[in-house]
Formats: C-alpha cells, structure tokens, sequence
C-alpha cells in the first residue's frame, strides 16, 4: 500500500522498544519521508518543566515535526491509562483527518496495552481524594492497606502495602465510585477497533549494549543540568517523592540525593540502575506482544532501520 492506502484504511504505525533504543531517532527519520505527527507514548514525557530527565525532543524537533502528549500537563497533575486511550483515539482521527499518518512512539508498555485490549470503565482521579490517601499512608501505610483488604480483598492480595501508588488508587476508586476495582474490571472489556495498530520494535539482542548506552545518556542528562533540573522541581514546594511524576525513573533517585538521602556516587549508580530494570521490564512487555515487526537497533546501521520502516510502509 502507498502512505494514502494507509490514511485511508486508517492504519497506525506504532514504534516500541525499550529506554535508550533509539525510537526518537527513527521517528525523527521517517519524518523527513512522510508527512507524519508523533504521538508521544510515554508517561513521563507529558510534564513540563521535566525535559532533561526524561529525554524529551528538543525544541527544535518539536517545531520539525508535530509530536501530540507532551509538556501537556503539570508535575502535581496525574494522568491515567484511560485518560491516554481517549487521547489517542481523539488525535488519530485528527491527524488523519489532516492526510498525515499518526505515529505512536515510546516505551510506556502499559499505556500500549491499554490501546489495545481496552480500558474498564473507571472513574477519573480525585485530587482531593488521592491527596488524603497519600497523607495517611505517609502516616500510616499499613492502615491503609488493612483498609483496602476490608473493602477489595482481591484487589488487596494483589498490590503491596509498600505500592502507594496502586494502592491509593484502588481506595480513590472504591471513595469516588462506590464499587471497588474487582468489581468495576469484571466486564468485558472491548479491543482497539477504531484503526489498525502496525508495529515495529527496536528490541536489542545484546543487554550489555543497551546497558552502556544507558550508561552515557544518564551521564550526557547530568551534563545537561538534570540536578538542576530537579532543583527547580524542589524549589516549587508542593511536589513530593510519592508523586507520580517524581516517581519517573531518574526523578525519584535525584531527589533522594539533593534531599541528602544518599551521596553523589550513589544516586548515579541507583539512576542507572533503575533506568536498566525500566529497559527490562519494558522488554518483558515486548515479548507479549504480537504482530510485531522486530528491529535490532544494534546490529542494524541508521539507514537500514529507516529502509525497514519504509518498506513496510510501502508493501503492506
């Protein structure tokens, strides 16, 4: 099929694979083929004010290329799976619309699974709700899950005392709906039906290749500011560590040490650290999905990669 076969069919490519991969590149690419929009998939890179840390497109290639779901929302803001798939589906039919093809970048594995195999009906978050949860599991966190065990005893066998952030979800729920998790995920839930997902991995065959390139981008973020970066997220005063901005990969750690938790030496180990088992769970995600076309990042040259995509675009 040609690039108009796929707006017309409603076909929707999809570039996945792990932190540090080389997604960005690829789609920064094939923009220079196609008339393409991003859509960014991944949880972190919707804060503003949170650039360094998470690896967002610089400003020059937000201008290039038009990229949706980024710096959309602010650091104290929560955004849930549910909330992303009524994006998506909102922007498709936009850019299409507009004789573009959407392209879904990142790594947020669980964001993708959402897409595709639905989302139950729950209810949107509760600021106010979540925020005395969180008070009283900063408090008092075994109270709270007692509490969760009382009202959503499947829900509660399932998610550690020591997990605010599932945890508090699932009372925010029980609080603002009146029905609890189990309850509310029992009907069936419907599939992505509204476009075909056509998907292509960056999934690295050597581990150790990935993990060096891990390593430097973390320490090409710190040569950037990312400590200063956090700083400012600091400086506001009504961010905390259990936020889930702050709980995105490097954030957590940076925190920890300008908090005077840990040394220097430590927190570059633990960011690097966290940001490989990110890498790992994100491929543990990969390996359940099907269809998809894989790519090794690692022993495929720039252009090979770009002629894969193309090829695909152009025969299927």
């Amino acid at each position: 099929m040609s690039l108009q076969s796929w707006i017309e069919n409603k076909r929707v490519l999809a570039i996945m694979g792990p932190t540090a991969s080389g997604k960005s590149q690829l789609s920064m690419d094939l923009a220079k083929l196609y008339p393409i929009e991003i859509i960014s998939v991944d949880s972190a890179l919707i804060y503003r004010d949170m650039d360094i840390g998470t690896a967002k497109p610089s400003d020059e290639e937000l201008r290039a290329v038009p990229h949706h779901l980024i710096n959309t929302h602010d650091a104290a803001e929560s955004y849930s799976a549910s909330e992303f798939v009524e994006d998506v589906h909102r922007l498709v039919e936009v850019v299409l619309a507009r004789g573009r093809l959407p392209v879904m970048v990142g790594g947020t594995m669980m964001y993708f699974n959402a897409l595709q195999q639905g989302m139950s009906d729950l209810p949107s978050a509760d600021e106010a709700v979540r925020e005395r949860l969180l008070a009283q599991w900063q408090s008092d966190p075994a109270s709270l899950h007692a509490r969760l065990s009382e009202v959503d005893p499947v829900s509660a066998a399932r998610i550690h005392p020591n997990d605010p952030q599932r945890l508090i979800r699932a009372l925010e729920v029980y609080e603002v709906s009146g029905k609890t998790l189990t309850e509310l995920r029992e009907p069936a839930k419907t599939g992505l039906s509204a476009f075909e997902l056509v998907k292509v991995a960056l999934i690295p065959e050597d581990r150790a290749r990935l993990h060096e390139q891990i390593a430097r981008r973390f320490e090409a973020m710190l040569e950037a500011g990312f400590l200063n970066e956090v700083k400012q997220l600091m400086a506001r005063g009504d961010l905390h560590p259990e936020m889930t901005s702050i709980r995105s990969v490097g954030y957590r750690q940076a925190w920890s040490f300008l908090s005077g938790e840990t040394d220097y030496e430590t927190f570059v180990h633990k960011g690097i650290v966290a940001t490989r088992q990110l890498a790992k769970r994100q491929l543990t995600w990969l390996r359940k999905e099907q269809g998809m076309r894989v790519i090794d990042p690692f022993a495929t040259t720039r252009e090979e990669r770009l002629a894969v995509v193309q090829n695909l675009i152009e025969a299927s």
